[in-house]
């Protein structure tokens, strides 16, 4: 079965709000400790108002055990998915593969 193309995929900090973090059975305070990230930053994450940059996945991959593309490739597919909506393309043209054809930088 295919993803649902419709379908905004899962940002990071929802993972970690309603899976990752109720798991440890730890305060965001003590998460955000660990992380060595402040209490401010790590909520604004959770509430899906800041991404999670490559420098806190590698974090965030640490504490739980996880590699840091899983959580940079999930930040990744959340940012595509709004970009291709929210950028206008329509005068951008697709360049097509021509045979014998050279591009000049």
């Amino acid at each position: 079965m295919s993803r649902d193309p419709n379908r905004c995929p899962t940002h990071p900090g929802e993972l970690l709000r309603e899976d990752g973090i109720p798991a440890t059975g730890k305060s965001k305070a003590e998460i955000s400790l660990l992380l060595g990230v402040s209490r401010q930053h790590l909520h604004d994450l959770l509430a899906e108002r800041k991404p999670v940059s490559p420098e806190v996945a590698v974090r965030i991959a640490k504490l739980f055990g996880t590699a840091p593309l899983f959580w940079i490739r999930m930040q990744g597919a959340y940012d595509a998915w709004h970009a291709s909506r929210e950028v206008d393309v329509s005068a951008i043209l697709t360049l097509s593969t021509v045979s014998g054809a050279s591009t000049t930088a």
